[in-house]
């Protein structure tokens, strides 16, 4: 997942200056940091989170990543980061955002205000969520990124005010930017395809009302993440980042062979799911390469031996917007 490629490293050496992460405490950024450090060993790489999680400080200055403890919801806080001309922000609240709407609001809108006020010099990649847009025919090739953004849920519609926030300080201030719409990267430790084979390991059955997903393998999200630091501009915009449209039926049946498992489910597949149309990512670095067969093999050898699990499900099947 924090392999480089040759293309990655030849366009982060073509872009002067450090590389901040901010929020690199969630489930990609350690990942993602690594890779940028990889992939340019000659700048400093800084991550910057609360560093919650025992040992990911460490583990990531092993790796030759500077760290800084900070609350990104503290103005001063941020104020005593240090300059870097490239910002990737992952910072964002989803899960507990029902009963404590207003602390998700905070963390979505509030605290990109005080990032793109900080770093308005700066180029700025902002990770946000194809929750944004409203459901697609699964029929289709799913949202495109011109597609109106009225979503379900607070949750959805805080992200869609941290896109508005960065956009307004774009137009403002001319910092050049783009808004990833990510959906659903796959890990072995998480994601909707660890869910699945948890679920089924657990005799559970798996639920069908969101009967499709976009999923891509996170070493390839983390490379397309860190390559649109080059696609950078003022006033930002956004794009679709995942690969292509997976059925969670065929998924798991997929998942309980390689199991040894009988598949059980419950609910019948909606007619429209939260998908994105990938043409303009797929146009600037190609289709993703490691395949769902892959994936499918990687899941049910990762799972089945007992490796870690970070213990954080998707959710994936929500359609109410409820977390």
């Amino acid at each position: 997942m924090s392999r480089p490629s040759a293309a990655l490293i030849d366009t982060l050496r073509e872009l002067p200056g450090d590389l901040i992460i901010l929020g690199v405490g969630g489930k990609m950024g350690p990942t993602l940091a690594r890779m940028a450090k990889r992939a340019a060993p000659d700048k400093r790489v800084i991550g910057v989170a609360r560093f919650s999680e025992p040992g990911l400080r460490s583990a990531l200055e092993s790796h030759g990543v500077a760290c800084i403890e900070a609350d990104l919801m503290s103005r001063e806080a941020i104020a005593a980061l240090p300059d870097a001309p490239l910002v990737v922000f992952m910072a964002g609240r989803k899960f507990g955002s029902s009963g404590s709407e207003w602390l998700t609001w905070a963390m979505n809108a509030h605290v990109p205000a005080l990032v793109a006020e900080r770093y308005q010099q700066s180029r700025i990649v902002v990770f946000s969520t194809a929750c944004v847009y409203p459901f697609a025919p699964v029929d289709g090739p799913g949202a495109s990124e011109s597609w109106p953004l009225t979503p379900v849920g607070e949750y959805a519609n805080s992200c869609v005010a941290r896109e508005r926030l960065f956009e307004h300080f774009s137009h403002l201030q001319a910092t050049p930017g783009c808004l990833l719409r990510l959906s659903y990267a796959i890990d072995m430790r998480y994601g909707v395809l660890h869910d699945l084979a948890r679920t089924i390991l657990d005799q559970q059955p798996v639920p069908l009302t969101m009967g499709h997903a976009n999923l891509i393998w996170q070493g390839e999200a983390n490379e397309r993440a860190l390559l649109a630091l080059a696609r950078c501009r003022a006033p930002m915009a956004a794009l679709n980042l995942s690969g292509p449209m997976v059925s969670i039926r065929e998924a798991a049946l997929g998942l309980g062979q390689r199991l040894g498992r009988t598949v059980t489910f419950v609910g019948e597949p909606a007619a429209t799911a939260w998908l994105v149309d990938c043409a303009q990512a797929d146009a600037w670095w190609g289709t993703p390469q490691v395949s769902l067969s892959t994936l499918l093999d990687w899941t049910a050898a990762w799972v089945s031996q007992g490796h870690r699990s970070l213990g954080k499900p998707t959710h994936f099947e929500v359609r109410d917007g409820h977390y």
